[in-house]
């Protein structure tokens, strides 16, 4: 078992310094994207004024490719760190803050910056964001909600603030919902939208995997300690490789 604690050291490092190129390079476009204004000021749906050109345009191919790595760099750091534990490595006790810190991490750049045209980064107010005539936007929008929701009550649980079983619902009710999303989540009119969508369809096979198994976490809880940890350890290797997808998606 020794060995196993500098192994995962040197596989979370390697992945982090790979991805960060790729990261960085799709930063500068995104970070242009950002900073231009918009072509359209009139305030109506955001396919109306700039689907059709952001859509698999150099933009926007970099501005989505940035936000699912960025997204599977702390998806793959805190699914590392829940993998050491179902291991039994010897990890410090911090490290069980890890998930909470990235889904943290992750709601709040989703609720700022899921969508370039909307609120509170670009054209759309507040309520056209919100209203649904957009549904890629509000399921984004419902990613950045999921994430922070997490959060805040795994880092509840895991401080032991919060003893009731009930507070680990929210991580395993919200994921399942994500992870069913991302069968129906599109990019609108996107020219490779089969590539998106066969990425989607893996995510969510792989999210739907980790929910069950976070349930299964609960319900054998009480039982068998062996039985336990195969199941933390299905949960942990379900999001490391989420994480890993996420590195690599590409449009």
């Amino acid at each position: 078992m020794k060995w196993r604690a500098p192994l995962l050291s040197v596989l979370l490092l390697t992945v982090a310094f790979s991805s960060s190129g790729g990261t960085i390079s799709a930063q500068s476009s995104w970070e242009h994207s950002v900073i231009s204004p918009p072509v359209h000021q009139n305030h109506g749906s955001h396919r109306e004024q700039d689907g059709d050109t952001w859509e698999g345009s150099i933009q926007g191919v970099a501005y989505s490719e940035f936000n699912h790595r960025f997204a599977g760099l702390f998806v793959l750091l805190f699914g590392l760190a829940e993998l050491g534990h179902a291991l039994q490595y010897p990890v410090p006790g911090w490290t069980r803050l890890v998930l909470p810190g990235a889904l943290g991490v992750l709601g709040v750049y989703l609720l700022i910056w899921s969508d370039h045209a909307a609120w509170p980064i670009g054209s759309l107010t507040f309520a056209q964001t919100f209203s649904g005539q957009d549904p890629e936007i509000l399921q984004h929008k419902f990613y950045g909600f999921f994430s922070s929701a997490a959060a805040i009550t795994e880092a509840l649980r895991r401080i032991s603030w919060a003893w009731h079983p009930g507070w680990a619902v929210p991580l395993l009710i919200l994921g399942f919902l994500g992870a069913l999303l991302l069968f129906v989540h599109s990019h609108g009119n996107h020219p490779t939208n089969h590539i998106i969508e066969l990425h989607h369809t893996l995510l969510g096979t792989l999210g739907i995997g980790a929910a069950v198994s976070s349930a299964m976490m609960a319900w054998v809880s009480s039982t068998s300690e062996k039985t336990m940890k195969r199941w933390e350890v299905a949960w942990a290797t379900c999001v490391v490789v989420m994480g890993l997808q996420l590195l690599v998606y590409f449009e």
